[in-house]
């Protein structure tokens, strides 16, 4: 396995997993590997973050969260929960990186969220 190349970052993925536990008491039921599997999602969420960053392009992160979606989807997971979890992020980042790195962080998951909330509205009216 690698390691996730991005360590400042596990303090703001505890968060994130932290208040979507609390949230969503049903998650429990995962045990610590459930928990574990969210810290994953959640350091993959973060490099895709990065790299969108690194090379100027919200596309990667939009595309990014457009095949994720379709492979939760696919496996009984609910775009809202996606959605949850970006949300959770955005706070998460807010007031706790460099300020440039931020606002590109947001606007990225902010235009995701958008383009999965167009995919939830298209899939539910099929």
């Amino acid at each position: 396995m690698i390691t996730f190349p991005y360590p400042q970052y596990h303090p703001l993925i505890d968060e994130v997993v932290l208040r979507m536990y609390e949230a969503f008491p049903e998650l429990h039921q995962f045990g610590e590997k459930g928990k574990q599997k969210c810290r994953e999602d959640n350091e993959h969420h973060f490099h895709h973050l990065e790299t969108a960053y690194q090379l100027d392009s919200e596309e990667i992160f939009v595309d990014y969260a457009i095949w994720l979606n379709g492979i939760l989807v696919r496996h009984g997971m609910k775009t809202s929960h996606l959605i949850d979890n970006f949300e959770r992020i955005a706070v998460a980042i807010t007031g706790n990186i460099e300020k440039e790195k931020e606002e590109k962080f947001q606007l990225y998951i902010h235009q995701a969220i958008q383009v999965l909330r167009m995919e939830k509205t298209r899939n539910e009216q099929v």
